[in-house]
């Protein structure tokens, strides 16, 4: 008799220590990983005979959302041929020889020079971007 409850009381114990370490492994991996917080839900209010209620707040508008960013457009930002256009004005303002307006007034800088052959570039509808204002 004593026998059959040694037996029984192992059996017990084996049975008992897997899931301890299925435990241990659950407890272990719940560490690891963080907590959420879990939003409560309010209650929702009573309304009482005794009080009046007041109305409803409206909802403010939300703020302007942002436009996505612009797509980056491939290939050229100027036709090659708008290039030759700067490239010949470039060429007359080292000789000296460019003029800018109905006046003809020498062009002084450089940057003025790449300006009037992009404007001549845009009269001749080849591909430019807009000014920049």
């Amino acid at each position: 008799m004593a026998l059959k409850k040694v037996k029984k009381a192992a059996k017990k114990v084996a049975a008992k220590k897997p899931a301890k370490r299925k435990v241990a492994k659950k407890a272990a991996a719940k560490k690891a990983t963080p907590k959420r917080k879990v939003a409560k839900k309010a209650a929702p209010k009573r309304k009482t005979a005794t009080k009046k209620s007041k109305p409803a707040k409206k909802a403010k508008p939300a703020a302007k959302k942002r436009k996505p960013a612009a797509k980056k457009s491939s290939g050229r930002k100027y036709s090659p041929e708008a290039g030759k256009e700067v490239e010949k004005e470039m060429h007359k303002f080292k000789e000296g020889k460019a003029k800018s307006g109905k006046a003809e007034t020498p062009v002084k800088s450089r940057e003025q020079a790449i300006a009037i052959g992009l404007s001549e570039a845009r009269k001749k509808g080849e591909k430019v971007p807009k000014k920049k204002k």
